[in-house]
């Protein structure tokens, strides 16, 4: 009977990273076995690591395996194409266009059929709508993980043909569920290496020690505010001021924690397998422009966006103005129909894009769009308007601060359950239903400090890769700290400061929820 129940417990939560089955069970069972196979050679080493990220995938829902083996599989097999008829152009481009729509079908399907036909059937009563469909977990991330695949496959960017090393690229599960989203070029190459499958103290500590980062991020900082945030969002019909403003500043900090520390885990848990990811997250909300927060914020999918959807469709317009005689410079940037076309378009279909991907409902196409409209504010202010951007304290706080509004605006929208009720928390914030005090008890005090404690961390601490910077914790290069002391180093400091780091994440383990963009 007590075994039932643990299983029914496990089965419910799934293999969180911030659970005990993971950190006690999952975790070091995976890293011996590893370590293990690795002295026997790197084939054995990757079929170890495939199969603990199928077993991890499966531990959510096992039937989820076999969608995932057939995606594999599938892409594969449509790569292996793509390569065989590069002697034929026009053959290979369409086999790379129904792998592509392959990947686009499944996503639509799984993701966006019930919510299409739910809303023909409000307005067309014969369309039949459906029971809502199981959402795999991850099937967004490692659809665009292998979109990317197919597509540079037909550029010529990748070759690699080796199934064992495209099937890791693919299910290595510290990407698995919530990304990044990896290219193919940053991580074969390391799986392809013969010195990855080899036993490195070094990349255990630094691995380790930025996993327990994240674990704090995510227990500590995030958690905590889920149940102020579920309850605002819950009632939000005449919500006052006060309490506007409390949940919406409460999910912006939830969204910030919970991704960074997702981002830290899933990057500790790859280097303590001698594999560095690229930066996803990176103080979002220090950006003094939207440009810039995209830059920092969800990296890899901004980077996936920026490659395969804004660029070729600006460089499709660019060519039709070239073939129309009509310029493509900034001169004809500068002009009105030059900016809308060059400038405008690509951005508002490619964030358009970017909204629905994180979700049907029409709040997540707001918010796409009102991302789409910070961009092209920001860019039109760099084409019409370029100045030096001035260095002094009051003119970067104010900037960050105006760029964080813009954001939070948006995170208003992102979170809501509908517009309805989006719009019921941005006219409470702008003091439409009154402005009743919530923070005049005791209790209330203590959240508002608890709140301005994290912003200190948002605004003035460094950032995981920056703490750990000495160490090349992501690929490319990390901007250092302001000061040394608060880097971490092989030390008896460091060694305690992330012993008691991993104490404090583990005790607080008992109110650990999912990550957010487990959802996504």
């Amino acid at each position: 009977m007590l075994g039932a129940c643990l299983r029914a417990w496990l089965e419910a939560r799934g293999l969180l990273f911030s659970s005990l089955v993971f950190i006690f069970g999952f975790l070091p069972a995976t890293l011996i076995g590893f370590y293990i196979a690795a002295r026997t050679g790197r084939q054995v080493a990757a079929i170890w690591l495939i199969g603990a990220s199928l077993l991890f995938y499966g531990w959510w829902n096992p039937a989820a395996v076999i969608l995932l083996l057939v995606s594999i599989c599938a892409n594969y097999g449509v790569a292996i194409l793509i390569l065989r008829t590069e002697p034929h152009p026009r053959l290979q481009s369409w086999i790379t266009a129904g792998g592509v729509c392959f990947n686009l079908g499944a996503l639509f399907y799984y993701k966006y059929l019930f919510s299409v036909l739910g809303f023909l059937h409000y307005f067309f009563p014969f369309v039949h709508d459906i029971d809502p469909i199981v959402l795999p977990l991850g099937i967004s991330f490692f659809s665009f993980t292998q979109i990317g695949y197919l597509v540079d496959c037909k550029a010529g960017v990748t070759r690699d043909r080796d199934f064992l090393n495209y099937m890791l690229f693919v299910t290595f599960f510290p990407h698995l569920i919530a990304g990044p989203i990896l290219h193919n070029r940053d991580i074969m190459p390391q799986f392809a290496d013969r010195t990855t499958y080899r036993v490195s103290l070094e990349n255990l500590g630094v691995g380790l020690s930025i996993f327990v980062i994240g674990l704090v991020k995510k227990v500590v900082c995030a958690d905590p505010l889920s149940s102020w945030v579920a309850a605002g969002y819950a009632h939000t019909d005449g919500m006052e001021w006060m309490a506007a403003w409390n949940v919406a500043l409460c999910y912006s900090l939830q969204l910030y924690f919970d991704f960074s520390g997702y981002s830290d885990m899933a990057i500790g848990l790859a280097r303590t397998m001698n594999i560095r990811f690229p930066r996803n997250f990176e103080s979002p909300y220090k950006a003094q422009n939207v440009i810039e927060y995209w830059q920092r914020w969800h990296i890899t999918l901004t980077r996936f966006l920026t490659s395969y959807v804004y660029t070729p469709i600006a460089m499709s317009i660019m060519r039709w103005r070239i073939s129309h005689r009509l310029g493509v410079n900034r001169l004809a940037q500068q002009t009105l129909t030059g900016f809308l076309a060059m400038v405008a378009t690509p951005l508002v279909v490619t964030m358009t894009l970017a909204g629905i991907w994180h979700g049907s409902g029409l709040t997540f196409v707001i918010f796409g769009v009102l991302h789409a409209l910070y961009l092209c504010v920001n860019h039109a202010i760099r084409v019409f308007h370029p100045k030096p951007r001035s260095r002094r304290l009051l003119s970067t706080m104010g900037r960050c601060l105006l760029t964080y509004l813009c954001v939070l605006v948006a995170s208003v929208v992102f979170r809501a359950p509908s517009v309805s009720a989006a719009m019921n928390v941005l006219t409470g914030m702008i003091g439409l239903h009154g402005f009743a005090d919530a923070f005049a008890t005791h209790a209330g005090l203590e959240h508002g400090l608890h709140l301005a404690l994290l912003y200190v961390v948002v605004w003035l601490l460094p950032n995981t890769q920056q703490i750990m910077h000495r160490y090349s914790p992501v690929l490319g290069e990390i901007e250092a700290p302001l000061t040394v002391r608060l880097t971490w180093d092989r030390n008896v400091t460091s060694a305690v400061a992330i012993g008691i780091g991993a104490s404090i994440g583990i005790l607080a383990l008992g109110g650990t929820t999912e990550f957010l963009y487990f959802q996504f």
